[in-house]
């Protein structure tokens, strides 16, 4: 809800970067009498990392779009959470997203996503390409449900881990991993973010909720480069606050090299290599 949160903040500015119509809708729907996100205490959270989302949400949404526009027909967003990129963007005839969350995540959205009306006549919201809701737990055996859906592995796919890397300890970050690239047919497109976690960044989310200071569990062990390159992944890993300058927008201060509380912060994309 913080991402959706600060989604709905940049859809609002003459500048934004995207426009996701959908992100209030979903504060709203879970917090009726105001999201817990609009309060002061997230004040400090949001400056902290704001930038930081509204760059990344740009940069993987024109990945991805790249992705599926260079043959890889079928996207699947992992543990997606208030994605709504299976309405929101405009995805190419053709193109089937498979969304990865828990049961009850997945019906919230689609309650709210049905809810909504646009005209003419008010005609329901529908998603922009072939969508496919898929329950599952990424500690379980998503792999194979993720099959059952109508994942084939025998073409290239697009695959987003988005808030995902940094969350997980250095053996799960390897196990998911692993397990994209079992189903990853030569040419497929992986695109993620990942960030270092600091001093600025604990007590910003502290600051939200007690509960959110173990957030940041360190993912993979090493870099990304060889992390991704020896596993068959041709990769190219930019730092966030670069990424920011070029979208004119100023360094996210919790991924800013020239603070010494901050850390570092990523984006990076990774394409199967065809001699694997």
């Amino acid at each position: 809800m913080g991402v959706a949160a600060l989604r709905a903040q940049e859809s609002l500015r003459q500048d934004r970067l995207f426009d996701d119509p959908y992100a209030q809708l979903f504060l709203d729907a879970a917090h009726p009498a105001g999201s817990p996100w609009s309060t002061g205490s997230a004040a400090g959270f949001f400056h902290a990392i704001g930038h930081q989302v509204a760059v990344r949400t740009r940069f993987l949404d024109d990945t991805l779009l790249a992705a599926v526009r260079e043959g890889c027909d079928q996207v699947v967003l992992l543990a997606s959470g208030m994605d709504s990129r299976p309405f929101r963007l405009a995805w190419p005839p053709g193109t089937t997203v498979f969304e990865l969350d828990f049961a009850d995540v997945l019906a919230f959205k689609a309650a709210v996503i049905a809810s909504r009306t646009t005209p003419p006549a008010g005609q329901l919201a529908r998603p922009t390409c072939r969508h496919v809701a898929v329950p599952a737990d990424l500690r379980e055996d998503w792999p194979q449900t993720l099959a059952e859906a109508g994942f084939d592995r025998r073409r290239p796919a697009a695959w987003l881990a988005e808030g995902i890397l940094y969350a997980l300890p250095p053996e799960a970050a390897a196990l998911l991993l692993d397990r994209i690239t079992s189903l990853s047919a030569p040419g497929s497109v992986l695109a993620m973010d990942h960030g270092e976690d600091s001093e600025l960044l604990r007590t910003a989310r502290v600051s939200v909720s007690p509960d959110l200071r173990d957030l940041w569990q360190g993912g993979p062990s090493e870099d990304l480069k060889p992390w991704l390159a020896r596993r068959g992944w041709d990769p190219t890993v930019r730092d966030i606050a670069d990424i920011a300058r070029d979208h004119r927008r100023p360094v996210p201060p919790a991924f800013d090299p020239d603070r010494t509380d901050a850390g570092r912060g990523w984006l990076a994309t990774a394409r199967l290599s065809e001699r694997r």
